[in-house]
């Protein structure tokens, strides 16, 4: 096992599939001679040359489409988005087209692109730079959307992304870049390297007495709080990550809350037609004569990115606030 950044661990999916799949290519505003806004895609560009990683213009609509179109025509395009706050100006292309594609085929087209890039608040960089649209894209049937919260799961989910013939949205954290994590190497693992597949969450810590469901950078808080929780009151939370929202592991989030009686579901998103508002009511709809108190939400206060950064950090849920949450139905 190494200790790699968030950032080193796409890195390495997205070299290891351009070198396993000839159709694999990046493109995007800066990816190639200036190696990425957040140096995500550091070196490829040096390594594998121009037809391989691809500097666009800065037209989202335009390089999105085209990569919707290289798609259709049998190739894999990985595009970047700088944030996803500049998703808005391609909406056509990524919720209208790229979902339909296969379906209006009758199946004969698929549509294999990935679209990644940064989706998150608390780095201050203000209300257009800081839009969280994992629920809108997840709300359009045809398309996938994943938020990985560790280097492991960001380079798994990367790879099993790239192999899908359907659109998938990669929804990164800014603030995740540079966190550390273990990620083996490709010869320790049965068949040579690392898959995670979509639509499998994953029991970030086991626990007995409440359930805390998250996604993205909201699983590290959660974590947090669930140390705190048993350092400070006994109380055992159990924290599992979604790591894909749709498909969205239905059945792992109900296990956990069957076996603690109690949730709380945390996100970054806003609280309006949000993703904790989906597991909520799925929670007590196939749940409720297991659950021992209501369910509870916890999101982004509901107002535009503060700029302000001591005002942003209380804008996003924090550990206290689950604690509190927490033994409010403990």
């Amino acid at each position: 096992m190494r200790t790699i950044t968030y950032r080193e661990a796409i890195r390495e999916a997205l070299a290891e599939e351009i070198e396993r799949d000839e159709n694999v290519f990046l493109i995007g505003e800066e990816v190639a001679q200036y190696n990425g806004a957040y140096k995500v895609t550091e070196g490829l560009w040096k390594k594998y040359g121009d037809k391989r990683v691809i500097d666009a213009p800065i037209s989202e609509a335009g390089f999105l489409g085209m990569g919707i179109g290289a798609s259709m025509l049998g190739l894999r395009p990985v595009m970047e988005l700088m944030f996803w706050s500049f998703c808005y100006v391609a909406m056509d292309q990524l919720m209208n087209n790229a979902s339909s594609v296969r379906y209006m085929s009758g199946g004969l087209i698929h549509c294999p692109i990935v679209v990644r890039g940064p989706a998150n608040g608390g780095t201050n960089v203000g209300a257009t730079h800081s839009h969280t649209p994992e629920n809108i894209f997840a709300n359009m049937p045809g398309l996938k959307v994943v938020c990985p919260a560790t280097p492991y799961d960001a380079k798994g989910l990367m790879k099993s992304a790239i192999r899908d013939n359907d659109p998938v949205y990669v929804m990164e954290s800014t603030v995740l870049y540079g966190q550390t994590g273990e990620v083996p190497d490709n010869d320790e693992i049965e068949g040579g390297e690392l898959i995670v597949p979509l639509g499998v969450a994953d029991v970030k810590r086991q626990g007995d007495d409440i359930t805390l469901v998250a996604h993205g950078r909201a699983v590290l808080t959660c974590l947090e709080a669930a140390a705190i929780l048993a350092d400070e009151h006994d109380i055992e939370a159990e924290v599992v990550d979604l790591r894909s929202i749709r498909p969205l592991d239905q059945d792992t989030i109900l296990e956990s809350v069957r076996k603690t009686g109690r949730a709380i579901v945390v996100e970054e998103n806003k609280p309006f037609c949000g993703i904790g508002a989906q597991i909520a009511y799925l929670i007590q709809h196939e749940a409720f004569d297991d659950l021992d108190a209501p369910v509870l939400r916890l999101s982004s206060i509901d107002a535009p990115a503060i700029y302000s950064p001591p005002v942003e950090k209380k804008q996003l849920p924090y550990p206290s606030q689950i604690v509190d949450k927490a033994l409010s139905i403990c």
